[in-house]
């Protein structure tokens, strides 16, 4: 007997598990795969290369989870891109983020003069509301019909809002409800400038830039930081794995325990209608695992569509979550390679600093707009977005002395194929496209592959259990968001069902390795019982 059985070994199982041990509950997590993780994992893909299989970066992990979990002590190094990003814009052409503030605003005036002037206000504009955002993490929203205490939290929350100058006022509603492409505008000049941020707007997203509220997912890639550097980008030593082995060290030095080849295939209950209350949960080799409460770290789709009895789910919840938008348009590959990509735009013999950047294709705003509505019609697009990173250039112990590995992470890519026609038929030919969209840039990258791991929306489903493909187990809209995530009046990790917990990227504040619904998850659990 459990006082908590979590679903999904994933990080935010991980990290809730901590916090539930911690605090000297009896904890296990239970994890459908063979090894622990979810989708942040690093394994071999070819013989001598490994990477990170789904998640590839780090910047949104939380710095107090961090901390509390004391993850540096259990192994984990997290160091800094060289270069933050690079964009090739074709044969000649290319605009880069270097880390050095003066160093961007001179390669800004390559393309305007006007934008490196606005560079310094519209990154101070963008700190000011994620400094808002960061406030409001690892803590649980006010929930919709939640008595006194929540009301009392909207109040707060309320006037917090309106003592803000308002100048913070109306920059926090425009991210809330522009588009990615509107907000940039406002300032920006050069097409090539608005694109590279752009392309953080439409980041699992699976939409336009023009689409309304894609300037908050623009927001929320921006409130992480590396090693105490504010919007910054690393990658973790030992690839996204490392993290969730260090957490996983961690929970079990709190006293958790974590199965692994342990597929849920239910959850248990007793009672009906509104007494109806989770009692554990049946796993797929026939055991069973009691526990005074039930905390899922799966996509709310999988919770209500497969786990739980459709019986004992209020039936404007289960419609709700049966609609929510979810899909975040994502192909991803890895390759291993017998050299560096070669840009026509940037040769280089050897490494260069842009070998160890975000290296982004999408060169103007229309080419991303363009790029969804592609999928849209014809299930991929002709000419999609990718960001390739070479994990290799910073971390060596990947892959053999003198090669490379590379994660390609592509949209736009429809999670459901029309006419019958599924992602296993097209799987391949979509790899081939994504191939000869880099080598359009760098002539010698389909030559130096070595080796290629393809996960489509449907194999990511299949393998992490993200539904539709969606890395965010839901889309980031404003709908999805805050005190409507998952569903508006289950903001505070409680659902329909008594003793069941949601803890993974489906409730507040949604997606990326950020552990922060994990965290504030296991509050309430700890609170309640």
């Amino acid at each position: 007997m459990y006082d908590v059985a979590i679903i999904g070994g994933g990080h935010n199982g991980l990290v809730c598990a901590y916090y539930l041990a911690r605090a000297g509950l009896k904890t296990v997590v239970l994890e459908a795969r063979d090894i622990v993780g979810g989708a942040a994992v690093t394994e071999e893909f070819h013989p001598g290369y490994r990477n990170s299989s789904a998640s590839y970066t780090v910047s949104l992990l939380n710095p107090q989870i961090i901390k509390d979990m004391g993850l540096h002590s259990h192994g984990l190094k997290i160091v800094e891109r060289k270069m933050s990003n690079f964009f090739p814009l074709g044969e000649t052409g290319y605009l880069s983020f270097p880390v050095d503030p003066k160093e961007k605003r001179s390669e800004f005036a390559r393309f305007s003069k006007i934008d490196a002037e606005n560079l310094d206000r519209f990154e101070a504009d963008l700190e000011i509301v994620a400094a808002q955002l960061r406030t409001h993490l690892l803590r649980c929203p006010p929930n919709a019909g939640g008595g006194i205490v929540d009301l009392l939290k909207a109040a707060a929350l309320g006037l917090g809002v309106i003592k803000q100058p308002l100048k913070v006022q109306r920059l926090m509603l425009d991210m809330a409800a522009l588009s990615v492409a509107d907000f940039l505008d406002r300032y920006f000049e050069s097409d090539v400038i608005k694109a590279a941020f752009a392309f953080d707007g439409i980041v699992g997203a699976y939409t336009s830039p023009y689409a309304p509220g894609t300037a908050y997912v623009l927001l929320h890639h921006a409130f992480g930081e590396v090693n105490g550097k504010k919007g910054v980008w690393g990658h973790a030593i030992g690839g996204m794995g490392a993290i969730t082995q260090a957490m996983a060290a961690a929970a079990e030095g709190a006293g958790a325990e974590i199965r692994i080849n342990s597929a849920v295939e239910r959850v248990l209950t007793v009672g009906s209608g509104s007494n109806a209350k989770a009692t554990g949960v049946l796993l797929k080799d026939g055991s069973v695992i009691e526990a005074r409460a039930v905390s899922a770290n799966v996509a709310p789709k999988l919770l209500f569509g497969d786990l739980v009895d459709a019986a004992l789910i209020p039936e404007d919840f289960a419609v709700r979550v049966k609609n929510l938008q979810s899909g975040s348009g994502t192909f991803r590959m890895n390759v291993a390679l017998s050299e560096l990509p070669n840009f026509t735009c940037l040769p280089s013999s050897s490494e260069a600093l842009h070998h160890s950047s975000g290296i982004v294709i999408g060169p103007s705003v229309d080419y991303l707009d363009e790029a969804y509505t592609d999928a849209r019609k014809y299930g991929w697009s002709r000419r999609p977005v990718i960001e390739m990173l070479i994990p290799t250039t910073l971390d060596s112990s990947l892959c053999p002395k003198g090669h490379h590995v590379a994660s390609l992470f592509c949209q736009q890519f429809s999670p459901h194929l029309k006419n019958g026609e599924t992602w296993d038929d097209h799987r391949e030919a979509a790899a081939d496209l994504i191939v000869k969209t880099v080598t359009d840039y760098a002539p010698n990258f389909e030559a130096s592959i070595i080796a290629r791991q393809i996960h489509s929306p449907l194999d990511l489903e299949r393998k992490f259990g993200l539904v539709d493909g969606d890395i965010f187990h839901g889309q980031l809209t404003m709908n999805q968001l805050f005190s409507a995530r998952p569903v508006l009046g289950h903001a505070n990790y409680k659902m329909p069902l008594k003793n069941l917990y949601l803890c993974g990227s489906g409730a507040h504040p949604g997606g990326g390795v950020t552990g922060a619904p994990g965290h504030n998850a296991a509050k309430k659990i700890i609170s309640d019982l």
